[in-house]
């Protein structure tokens, strides 16, 4: 029997529903020869996991997956392969070569990154309608979003407590401005509006839920399901989070198809090394930018600025531009501290831009003697 006809012949039809497919099976045929079995981790916790597997959720240790870098440990998402019934632990012996991560940096001050969900084909942004909108960290979440590979998806919670059609479509269209190329959608889990376009997204493949605590995640995760899985607690008046209903990163077949991944709230949204997703949430300032007179134009007074002018003629949101240069500048920094070439670079252009402001002061000072 040949290696493919041995993949195709693994026991996949319990499995498919979790995402498992051909190409899957083709990765995992030098495993299965050694008579190991396929399985996705459902969540991690201390050193285990829980994996499906054809013959049922089964218990196994991570301990032959555990390097020093962070971005490799076993995640939820993870397409693995598990010892056989027999072992007592049983094993994780290894994961198949991802398809798309979701990564965020640990901390500002350091440069880790942390690993919140594998094989993602949709990043659903959750955001509360019940406070204020936060345009910045929903720009922050899709640069994230769009760097992991997967589709990002907006998704205006307790759209019920905005009663005005107007209003709701007010802000549907301003965070649609924050967010070109991603659709945007308003629902309400208390009422049902929304939920069936929601599900139709993601019944074609894995979606993970994202976004801070008391967004309404967990709520969304139950209505989806149609039962109640995920607890879900009050979110406080005075600032509209919530506690964290959600301590592990969960995956659950969905009963209308596909798959989701419920994630805890996320506090801070550090970026990992998401120049390209900085780009693609910003492409409306990296198209202007190719009309600037200079290449290496950082938008700030320099003559010829195409960005800066579209700003003057209000075609670009002032909000924008500044929130463009702060992911930027916070990205550079990630990236700096593990690549010295650019550590040199930004250096450079430090001194560069110094230089420029002196001899601006010392002419200005030449003018008014």
């Amino acid at each position: 029997m040949t290696s493919h006809s041995a993949s195709s012949a693994l026991p996949s039809s319990a499995l498919t529903s979790y995402g498992w497919d051909a190409d899957w099976a083709d990765a995992f045929a030098p495993h299965a020869a050694e008579g190991l079995l396929p399985g996705r981790v459902l969540r991690v916790d201390r050193g285990q996991c829980d994996v499906v597997t054809a013959d049922g959720v089964v218990r196994a240790d991570t301990a032959f997956v555990t390097p020093n870098d962070p971005l490799r440990v076993v995640c939820t998402g993870d397409w693995v392969a598990v010892d056989p019934e027999g072992g007592t632990p049983r094993y994780v012996r290894t994961y198949l070569p991802r398809r798309t991560a979701f990564v965020r940096s640990t901390s500002s001050k350091r440069s880790e990154g942390q690993i919140l969900a594998a094989n993602v084909d949709h990043a659903v942004v959750a955001v509360s309608l019940a406070a204020e909108l936060d345009l910045a960290r929903i720009e922050r979440f899709l640069a994230l979003a769009w760097e992991s590979g997967a589709q990002p998806l907006v998704v205006l919670t307790k759209a019920d407590l905005v009663p005005d059609p107007a209003t709701l479509a007010y802000l549907v269209q301003d965070v649609e401005t924050a967010a070109p190329g991603v659709p945007v959608l308003s629902v309400s889990a208390e009422q049902g509006e929304g939920l069936d376009v929601l599900a139709a997204v993601v019944s074609g493949g894995t979606a993970v839920l994202l976004g801070q605590s008391g967004a309404g995640k967990s709520t969304l995760a139950n209505a989806l399901i149609g039962e109640d899985v995920m607890g879900v607690q009050a979110v406080r008046d005075i600032d509209g989070k919530g506690r964290h209903t959600t301590t592990t990163r969960n995956l659950l077949a969905l009963p209308g198809g596909g798959v989701l991944i419920d994630t805890p709230g996320l506090r801070g949204v550090g970026l990992f090394d998401a120049g390209g997703g900085v780009g693609q949430v910003f492409a409306e300032i990296e198209e202007l930018a190719e009309g600037c007179r200079f290449h290496d134009c950082a938008h700030e007074s320099e003559p010829g600025c195409a960005v800066l002018a579209a700003i003057d003629g209000g075609e670009l949101p002032e909000r924008r531009l500044e929130s463009y240069r702060k992911l930027v500048r916070e990205n550079q920094r990630i990236v700096a501290k593990t690549d010295a070439r650019l550590r040199a670079e930004i250096r450079k252009e430090f001194k560069r831009r110094g230089a420029i402001g002196k001899a601006a002061m010392e002419a200005k000072r030449g003018g008014l003697r």
